[in-house]
């Protein structure tokens, strides 16, 4: 029989064997999870967005912040995810928080291994938000996240086999089999940015040369943007004169607004970046035959500029092409907060074992008091 002392260790310590006991078979639970508001937090490198999220995908409230201190330092932007959390739970009742960030998380969903834009190195991120809140926390890669939300409530619904690719600064990515993230042996699957497309290619912050990230990105984008313009070329006197000769305020947002405009060095490049895309994707296609490719991230927001020449390119050079189905190729739904929804309802899996195992031990609570209150009417007869 438990003890008085066993029911009542810190909450922490308990909650601990819950949140490892998630398994894998996410289709399935998210079934029964209960339809209760779960928060869902995005960490980027330059803003934590946290939301509360009903069970059908809606958001309730949002909360955006910028991503704290020069530094990054863990504990400051620890410590901005609980304000979030606690501002939240002011106004409504939080059973789970979910957390998307972007950098690798381990297998166990509970450590950032590495987060490029965040002072994050093996961080138990999941443990130490979770010992400062009074609900289940859980932790995953910001792609996944975003993944899981398109095929629950977005561009992926009905895909039994989809994979999601994020063009932001880089590219990220995930997998999803028969309604399960595919995080991998040691939970850093869906790196697909650092597919080397270009042997000896662009130097990548990475470390090695020819990554597809260098050649279909936010950062590619901008890059030949500008050195178009640092060149004088005359295709770019339209973003010169844009920017008043200020080549640095250059963005991957202008470039696509110029080339909606009609720009045609913005359609162009647009049109460069949609095709190294559909040529990985076709990689993709060839190791992976997925059904559907869902693409979001910023930079999506160009939509069949970009999409329309990645199609095109795909169709070219897909392996057996005109002897096999051909994946869809689509824009992702859900925008920015695609990461803030998947997390908050990814946390819902946790919450329903936190609230059955919580409910198991206040049944044990009740039946030692029994126990003990028979125990001293007993003594005192």
């Amino acid at each position: 029989m438990s003890t008085y002392r066993d029911l009542t260790a810190p909450i922490g310590s308990r909650r601990a064997p819950v949140l490892r006991t998630v398994g894998t078979r996410e289709r399935r639970s998210h079934l029964t999870a209960p339809r209760v508001p779960t928060v869902g937090i995005d960490i980027g490198g330059t803003k934590v967005m946290a939301g509360v999220v009903d069970a059908d995908g809606n958001i309730l409230e949002k909360l955006r912040t910028e991503t704290p201190d020069k530094s990054k330092s863990p504990k400051v932007v620890e410590d901005t995810i609980v304000e979030l959390v606690l501002d939240l739970s002011d106004r409504h009742d939080v059973h789970a928080v979910g957390i998307g960030a972007a950098g690798w998380v381990d297998a166990d969903r509970n450590r950032v291994l590495f987060a490029p834009h965040l002072s994050w190195r093996n961080e138990p991120l999941r443990d130490r938000i979770a010992d400062r809140l009074a609900v289940p926390v859980l932790v995953d890669n910001d792609a996944n996240t975003a993944a899981w939300a398109e095929w629950r409530f977005g561009a992926g619904r009905g895909e039994d086999h989809l994979v999601m690719i994020t063009l932001g600064t880089g590219i990220g990515g995930a997998i999803l089999e028969d309604g399960q993230v595919k995080r991998g042996k040691y939970g850093v699957a869906g790196e697909f940015g650092h597919m080397q497309v270009v042997p000896g290619g662009h130097r990548c912050p990475c470390g090695n040369r020819g990554c597809w990230e260098q050649y279909s990105s936010g950062n590619a984008l901008v890059r030949e943007a500008k050195e178009l313009a640092a060149a004088d070329s005359p295709v770019a006197y339209g973003i010169i004169e844009h920017v008043k000769g200020n080549i640095d305020d250059i963005t991957g947002p202008m470039i696509t607004e110029l080339a909606r405009e009609g720009d045609a060095m913005c359609v162009e490049l647009l049109q460069d970046i949609g095709q190294w895309l559909g040529v990985g994707i076709a990689n993709l296609a060839a190791a992976l035959d997925p059904s559907c490719f869902v693409i979001g991230g910023g930079v999506s927001a160009a939509d069949d500029l970009l999409i329309g020449p990645a199609r095109d390119a795909f169709k070219r050079h897909l392996t057996g092409r005109g002897y096999r189905p051909e994946a869809r190729i689509t824009r992702a739904q859900l925008g920015p907060e695609a990461g803030m929804v998947g997390a908050a309802d990814l946390a819902r899996l946790v919450a329903r074992r936190f609230r059955r195992a919580k409910r198991r031990r206040v049944e044990r609570y009740e039946r030692y008091e029994r126990y003990a209150q028979a125990r001293r009417d007993q003594d005192s007869a």
